[in-house]
């Protein structure tokens, strides 16, 4: 079904803010700060597992440049159009997984701040909480079950929050869904678990 113009200018402006999104998570990676953690939250880091995929992905992509470079040496357009497209995409993927490092899940006094890199941030209050608990499990992404959320890195999740009301998820396209169970990766899930653990005792 095609859709409205008001729907593609909507998805523009979404990508558009994906794109800044990320494109300044470079700048703060750089600079060695993370976005969206206050004084007394805990920041519960998950880049480590794609580290190597996205560091090999830089690799691959920056010889690629070079070797295109030679090839289109004596063809000027297509050497500067290549070239912006080949710097862009190494840029890209940089910036995806800068927007990773630099975007943590957060566990704050009012909740959970739910992220992965740029393109989703979900959160959950406090009184929705139910429980938490280190669950390593690899989902298949292309058969969601009905009213969970995974979040997945490097094909895995790692915690499993279990809730007591559900929440709205809404996807990098503005897609809206209810979920009642939120899975998770972090790079230390029994700390991360241990920090909800302690956020609910100190919330009843």
């Amino acid at each position: 079904m095609s859709m409205s113009i008001g729907e593609l200018i909507a998805r523009a402006r979404r990508l558009a803010a994906h794109e800044r999104r990320w494109m300044a998570s470079l700048g703060l990676w750089a600079t060695r700060r993370v976005h969206g953690v206050a004084d007394g939250d805990v920041a519960v880091g998950y880049a480590r597992a794609q580290a190597p995929t996205s560091y090999g992905l830089v690799f691959v992509f920056a010889i690629e440049t070079v070797g295109v470079s030679f090839m289109l040496a004596d063809q000027p357009v297509a050497h500067l159009v290549m070239l912006v497209l080949d710097l862009y995409t190494v840029f890209l993927v940089l910036g995806l997984h800068a927007a990773a490092v630099t975007r943590p899940h957060v566990v704050r006094p009012d909740g959970l701040r739910i992220r992965c890199g740029a393109r989703l941030d979900l959160r959950i209050p406090l009184d929705r909480i139910g429980s938490a608990r280190h669950d390593l499990r690899f989902p298949d992404a292309n058969k969601p079950e009905d009213g969970v959320l995974d979040v997945a890195v490097a094909s895995q999740t790692s915690i499993t929050v279990a809730l007591t009301e559900p929440v709205t998820a809404v996807t990098l396209w503005g897609r809206r869904r209810e979920v009642r169970t939120v899975r998770f990766h972090a790079d230390d899930p029994r700390t991360a678990v241990a920090a909800i653990k302690e956020l609910l005792l100190a919330g009843r």
